[in-house]
């Protein structure tokens, strides 16, 4: 897969990461080995419910989940309940004139290379709390409590709505204070380094993308390469929106109020059209996903081994936001999207979502236009890896797609123009924007 028509960069400038990737991956001694169920430490099937769940209560259970509308029932289906917040945090600190940022070289046993970037602490409840009896969690004081620096960004924001339920992290930047103590997994990065490795597939992973999508961008600096980028630096002008503040709540609002979906918890064993065998959770006849186990060895990990189970999409994803000037100003083709397993069940998302590509709905609105292999039009286009502690190879085909200044304006109710300050306006607060639009929005910043 391409690392897309992005902007150019210094192809030096991330050279010295990629080493320090490569070295890392050679250092940290890790395996993932799939496992029958009956081979889980610590977790099974509840007698009553049938949902997956681990001895101590705690960590996450796959369970079930039930949609009905105004018209019964809509779908049912698996998922992942995690109802703890997670701590998704990334230290910074300016020197010389340069801001940095700590990145971790993490192993996660889903990712499909294993060793991905990730924010300084990426950390559930019960790991930070040590349930599984395991090492602390490296520079979480700098994250919790009153010795804690001064926090940049403090927000929480959603998951997969369509594998997790109602699933929040906090996603926190804080200022580092004090010396921070050298570690070999953990490197500090300017964000052009962060933005140059974005275009590469499976190198930066989902957690400190999010994180990164609530950032303010660096000051631009050079002068813009095209009329695309000239419109996306101008971005920046509220006045030229389309659609004022107001207007973009108050669609939102109305798509949000006009949802009669009606979402429950339900035990695993009542969810119908799916069978737990020996070896996988699936559905009967083949489906988007399935529940596999998996057991783990990982030396830079704060418990060297353990077993777990991981949710295995069936084909790679696509997400994709549409872009024209508008007024001179990048416009972005946003979508009012439900999901089943969303706090709110409604949070803007790309232009196209498909959860995986055997996944019906190729011919939702805009999917040819999302699809398009006219160099001329595909600004990003990169596949990058979903989150490893609980996706076993779960991987998205990230684009943004430059449709031109004659591309109409007039679209379907449920979708609405909008500019990329807006959508840092909307990111500052909970549960407007999904994970995969934050994720486009990190990586349009990487196109200035």
């Amino acid at each position: 897969m391409p690392g897309a028509q992005s902007a150019a960069t210094d192809a030096n400038r991330s050279a010295g990461v990629r080493e320090w990737l490569a070295d890392r991956g050679r250092a940290i001694r890790c395996s993932v080995t799939r496992v029958p169920f009956a081979e889980l430490d610590a977790w099974g099937f509840d007698s009553g419910t049938g949902n997956l769940v681990h001895d101590s209560g705690r960590f996450f259970a796959v369970a079930g989940v039930r949609v009905d509308d105004d018209s019964g029932l809509r779908a049912a289906q698996p998922i992942l309940n995690q109802p703890e917040i997670g701590i998704l945090g990334l230290l910074t600190r300016e020197a010389d004139g340069v801001r940095r940022y700590l990145v971790q070289a993490k192993m996660e046993p889903g990712n499909i290379n294993t060793l991905q970037l990730a924010p300084t602490v990426q950390a559930t409840r019960s790991n930070y709390t040590r349930v599984h009896g395991g090492r602390k969690t490296r520079y979480l004081e700098h994250f919790r409590g009153a010795g804690r620096g001064r926090p940049v960004v403090d927000v929480l924001q959603s998951e997969q709505g369509s594998w997790f339920l109602r699933k929040r992290n906090r996603n926190i930047v804080v200022e580092a204070a004090g010396d921070i103590p050298e570690h070999p997994d953990f490197r500090w990065m300017t964000r052009a380094e962060i933005d140059e490795l974005l275009v590469l597939d499976n190198v930066v992973g989902m957690d400190i993308r999010t994180v990164l999508s609530c950032l303010p961008t660096d000051a631009d600096d050079g002068a813009p390469r095209d009329e695309f980028t000239d419109a996306l630096r101008r971005s920046h002008d509220r006045a030229a929106a389309l659609f004022g503040r107001a207007e973009i709540l108050s669609w939102f609002t109305e798509a949000r109020s006009a949802c009669d979906w009606r979402v429950a918890a339900v035990p695993l064993k009542d969810v119908p059209g799916w069978t737990a065998g020996p070896d996988e959770l699936a559905a009967d006849g083949g489906g988007p996903f399935r529940v596999v186990g998996a057991r783990v060895t990982a030396g830079s990990r704060e418990v060297a081994s353990w077993s777990q189970p991981l949710l295995e999409p069936l084909g790679i994803g696509m997400s994709a936001f549409l872009a024209r000037p508008i007024g001179g100003v990048l416009h972005l083709l946003a979508r009012a999207r439900p999901q089943a397993g969303l706090p709110d069940l409604v949070e803007m998302g790309p232009t196209v979502q498909l959860p995986t590509d055997g996944e019906p709905g190729r011919t939702a609105p805009f999917a040819a236009e999302a699809a398009t292999e006219d160099p001329a039009r595909v600004r990003f286009d990169t596949v990058l890896s979903e989150e490893g502690g609980r996706f076993f190879h779960a991987q998205t085909r990230y684009r943004v797609i430059d449709v031109g200044a004659d591309f109409p304006l007039d679209v379907p109710p449920d979708f609405r123009w909008v500019t990329v300050r807006q959508l840092m306006d909307l990111v500052e607060h909970k549960h407007y924007l999904n994970i995969e639009a934050r994720t486009l929005l990190a990586c349009v910043h990487s196109l200035r």
